[in-house]
């Protein structure tokens, strides 16, 4: 264990030393000759307070799972954005950095780049990214690393996530529920380390405030047990005691048990104690760099100085900047390993039993349970399954509840990162709080490169036109679509059988994000001609409520209700103004965008053939009505209208909330006269 303390030493000045580099340095990034202003960068930029904790933890971490058992996978995952510095300096040191970057080699000129181009590192950033080491966990969203962590665990042998946490993460609801979440999930290895520097990003934090007593009944009355650890000098001793503790919580996590280790220490130790009469340490001047102006601060450049030395370089990096002696030794048995799966994504069996889906309920019980017995497959709910009417799936393993939207969306997103598939079934008025979650995972399989992981599937399954009045809110589909990411699907079924074929093909797609909604409620069902072209294409015509020929008028329908809806007016349109009517069903939304940003839109050529060349166009969508005018974003030179949720001025019984809002019958016929008698149909 000394021998190891001597590794972890090594390897954590190194990181720490090459974080500090980043924040200030432009030249003599190793130190070759007396520092000087022209070396120091104008401006230097980026956090210190969360590098010295965060790079003791990690250095640990990867030292540990190099020597545990090669069947034990210790995935180590960075919580804290802000600690991307510590990522890319520890990527560097390792050389992981330099084998996808090769202008940041394991050298002195590679530090001398990499030091220059922070904060913007080219098609890196600053903060946690997915395509390093540790960066399971896209940096810029606090508070997700611990459920994601536990998803990536979930019914995983072999694989151990080591989330590394702040105290201030520590406050935010998603983790806070996540510890109490762990109770629902069996057979998930997750061994989380608090970073308890004390501070959040300006203040004391809760955690910090607390004694070690308290810490122990906080996370005990969780569920957890915790081992708290102190570092306060960075003593060899204290690497042997911190080592120590993370071996028996390993053992302890081996074993089934909910242990996490907390590293109690001072917010940016090691950094400037003081600066003029100003205490820093100990104080949220630590969070980012004290040091604003070395470069003409005579004072700053000295304590800059002082700063880097006494990481003692020399002893770290040979004169070509390459690791030496106990460094060389912890670079090579320093382990990284990732959540990255083998797991076969072929598509098997897709049979979808349109004959048995005559309810919702039979539509998604089926299709959900035909994938679970696959074995790679999960279902994470709040607690209404039953409500949402889906009782049958309650209970089941592969089935999981917990009041907390944030977290099951975490807990997907982790079981999928590992190449396994799953769906978030809920509310659409509770689905605005994925919205954050999701565009923060959108953007990490963009940079991860997520094409051949699953996709992550959201079902929702109760919306505002058959609810009460706080519970109508579609703006999750409005957000998605808004970012025009090529990656998201909105899923609109008109019928049970549409949701069974919806929810089968986007369970077996890979690299995208489907947003399925299909109302618990509806029973009507419609002929099943064109339903392959529907899920082949995402749009058909319906040939049952559409005239041959050019027609006069185009309905676009988009959802259960809205296709229920044509279905009554249509005949009431034709016989009243003599012409010609066509409908249009989408099942995927987004067709209506154009090709060159949308993979299924419609080229100009298919929206002659399915919209025609001259007839104004009706939309009607489930959601709001802008998600539909920003994907036409004038695609159609002719008449167009689009009725869709608009926010009610109060509560208003169901039964007149689709009359208020023009979704019914008359609402339709309406809104067909006036595009009619905009192009001189009406008779």
């Amino acid at each position: 264990m000394a021998e190891t303390a001597v590794l972890a030493d090594a390897l954590w000045r190194a990181i720490v030393y090459a974080s500090v580099c980043q924040l200030h340095l432009q030249d003599n990034v190793l130190l070759g000759r007396p520092l000087a202003a022209e070396h120091v960068k104008e401006r230097p930029s980026g956090h210190w307070g969360t590098v010295p904790g965060t790079a003791w933890s990690l250095s640990h971490v990867v030292l540990c799972a190099g020597q545990v058992d090669r069947q034990v996978h210790l995935v180590p995952l960075l919580g804290a954005g802000h600690a991307g510095v510590v990522q890319l300096a520890a990527a560097w040191v390792t050389g992981e950095l330099g084998k996808s970057h090769p202008q940041f080699g394991a050298d002195t000129e590679g530090l001398r780049r990499l030091a220059r181009a922070f904060p913007d590192v080219d098609g890196l950033g600053s903060e946690v990214v997915p395509s390093l080491p540790a960066g399971g966990f896209l940096g810029g969203r606090l508070g997700g690393c611990l459920p994601f962590a536990q998803g990536a665990a979930l019914d995983a042998p072999g694989r151990i996530v080591v989330p590394i946490i702040g105290d201030g993460e520590c406050e935010t609801p998603t983790t806070a529920a996540s510890w109490l979440g762990q109770t629902v999930l069996s057979r998930t290895s997750v061994l989380p380390i608090v970073h308890l520097n004390g501070f959040r990003m300006g203040s004391r934090s809760l955690l910090g405030e607390m004694n070690d007593d308290a810490i122990h009944a906080y996370f005990g009355g969780v569920g957890w047990t915790v081992k708290v650890v102190d570092v306060v000098t960075a003593s060899l001793q204290e690497h042997e005691i911190f080592h120590m503790a993370l071996s028996d919580v390993l053992e302890q996590t081996r074993l089934g048990q909910r242990t996490a280790l907390v590293l109690r220490c001072m917010k940016g130790w090691g950094g400037p104690a003081s600066l003029g009469n100003r205490a820093l340490l100990g104080t949220p001047s630590l969070h980012k760099t004290p040091l604003d102006d070395p470069r003409a601060d005579p004072e700053q450049l000295t304590r800059l100085a002082r700063w880097l030395a006494s990481y003692r370089p020399a002893d770290l990096f040979g004169p070509d900047g390459r690791a030496r002696d106990a460094l060389a030794d912890a670079v090579a048995t320093a382990r990284w390993c990732s959540l990255r799966s083998t797991v076969d994504l072929a598509v098997k069996n897709r049979i979808v039993a349109y004959d048995r889906a005559g309810t919702f309920t039979e539509a998604v019980t089926d299709v959900v349970r035909r994938h679970a017995t696959r074995g790679d497959f999960r279902v994470f709910s709040p607690d209404e399954l039953s409500s949402n009417r889906l009782p049958d799936l309650v209970g089941e393993r592969w089935a999981h509840e917990l009041l907390a939207e944030e977290v099951l969306l975490e807990w997907l997103a982790g079981w999928t990162a590992s190449g396994r598939r799953g769906v978030v079934i809920s509310y659409e008025a509770f689905a605005s709080l994925l919205t954050s979650g999701l565009v923060s995972h959108i953007k990490q399989r963009r940079l991860a490169g997520a094409r051949d992981l699953p996709s992550l599937n959201v079902l929702l399954t109760s919306y505002g036109w058959h609810n009460i009045h706080t519970h109508g809110d579609p703006s999750l589909t409005t957000a998605l679509l808004a970012l025009g990411v090529p990656a998201v699907r909105v899923l609109t079924p008109a019928d049970p059988v549409r949701t069974a074929a919806a929810l089968d093909e986007a369970f077996d797609s890979v690299g995208r994000v489907n947003l399925v909604v299909a109302g618990k409620h509806i029973r009507t069902a419609h002929p099943v001609d064109n339903i392959e072209e529907e899920c082949e294409r995402g749009i058909a015509i319906w040939p049952h409520l559409s005239d041959d020929g050019e027609p006069d008028l185009v309905i676009i329908t988009a959802g259960d209700i809205p296709a229920a809806v044509a279905a009554e007016a249509v005949d009431g349109i034709r016989a009243r103004h003599g012409c010609r009517v066509r409908v249009v069903n989408l099942l995927d939304l987004t067709v209506l965008g154009a090709p060159s940003r949308w993979p299924a839109g419609l080229s100009a050529q298919e929206m002659g053939h399915y919209l025609g060349t001259h007839a104004p166009v009706l939309v009607l969508t489930l959601g709001h009505s802008a998600a539909v005018w920003g994907l036409l974003a004038g695609r159609l030179q002719r008449p167009v209208d689009v009725i869709g949720w608009q926010e009610p001025p109060g509560p208003i019984p169901q039964r007149l909330l689709a009359h208020t809002l023009g979704m019914d019958r008359a609402g339709v016929e309406r809104a067909a006269g006036l595009l009619l008698a905009s192009r001189g149909v009406v008779q």
